[in-house]
């Protein structure tokens, strides 16, 4: 028999649609994911305290975080594997996942929470220092003590990089904008913004080379992408603002997605372009890339996945 719902995906989304849909009496089974796109868990495993999650007044670590949501998945009851899935077809009914230690799973509904993987530099004291220093996400660890007050450095040119450069200012006392062009890419607002805020300062044709520091972040070497001449700038936060790459690729075009590759989702739902598949989290969320609002919009999808089921008479 066909499972009522298959979950791909364990960050935030992936397990909030898994409780839900337990809690609905639906058995559904989660593919947590296992090296394709990041880990299990997702981004939150590879962030340190996490501030901003409500419930936590002290913070808490992301694994950590990542693993009560997991354990609460597991006392509902719902079934986890660990695994990747490498294809679904959705031009049949019910729809098929195959996961890459080669089993295939039949459901009639879907909901895909796979996440984005924070784009990084391929650069061995960047992974040294991840964590240590250095972030992916302003909004998330911005606030930290360690970044209190402190000269801090954001890498990009897009108006992600400038809207975490202007969130930064709120905490550290300077905020330096590293960008390899002579010319920003984001929009002519956001160019404005960062051009005229008295506390960020723009390195125009600078790409970093190499993360500085042991045990912390010190500083970052830097090279003029025009004269080649290399430079050192000391801060105790850099923030990489360079993209994010949606994990999609395993649905191979069968679902509709927008112009930077996240699924496409009807506004203010989850559903997707394919009757039965629902989409939440980050993978089609390229605007907030919350922990919470990944959580809140795993919920929507399992109440809608819900909802479907009944409409079609498959519950």
């Amino acid at each position: 028999m066909p499972e009522k719902v298959i979950i791909i995906g364990s960050g935030p989304a992936g397990c909030t649609a898994a409780i839900y849909t337990a809690r609905a009496n639906l058995a559904p089974i989660i593919i947590e994911g296992f090296m394709a796109g990041g880990q299990p868990g997702g981004q939150l495993m590879t962030t340190g305290i996490v501030e901003n999650y409500p419930g936590f007044p002290k913070g808490v670590d992301g694994q950590e975080l990542m693993q009560r949501m997991r354990d609460q998945v597991a006392a509902t009851g719902a079934r986890q594997i660990m695994d990747d899935v490498v294809e679904v077809k959705l031009d049949r009914r019910p729809f098929a996942v195959t996961t890459a230690e080669g089993n295939t799973y039949e459901t009639h509904a879907l909901i895909v929470c796979t996440g984005a993987t924070a784009r990084r530099l391929p650069l061995e004291s960047e992974k040294r220092l991840f964590t240590r220093g250095i972030s992916a996400c302003a909004v998330c660890d911005g606030g930290l003590p360690m970044f209190r007050n402190k000269e801090l450095a954001v890498i990009g040119g897009g108006d992600s990089a400038v809207e975490e450069a202007t969130h930064l200012t709120q905490f550290g006392s300077r905020v330096y904008l590293i960008h390899r062009r002579d010319k920003l890419r984001a929009s002519k607002i956001m160019q404005d913004r960062a051009l005229k805020h008295p506390k960020i300062t723009i390195l125009w044709n600078k790409a970093p080379v190499e993360f500085l520091g042991d045990a912390v972040l010190s500083g970052v070497r830097l090279k003029d992408t025009v004269t080649g001449e290399l430079s050192t700038l000391m801060v105790a936060g850099c923030f990489e603002a360079i993209g994010h790459e949606p994990n999609v690729g395993f649905l191979k075009g069968q679902v509709e997605l927008d112009e930077m590759g996240y699924i496409r989702t009807k506004p203010g739902a989850t559903l997707t372009s394919v009757e039965g598949v629902f989409a939440g989290g980050d993978v089609q969320d390229a605007r907030y890339r919350q922990a919470v609002s990944a959580a809140g919009s795993g919920c929507m999808a399992a109440i809608a996945a819900e909802h479907w089921l009944q409409e079609k008479g498959l519950l």
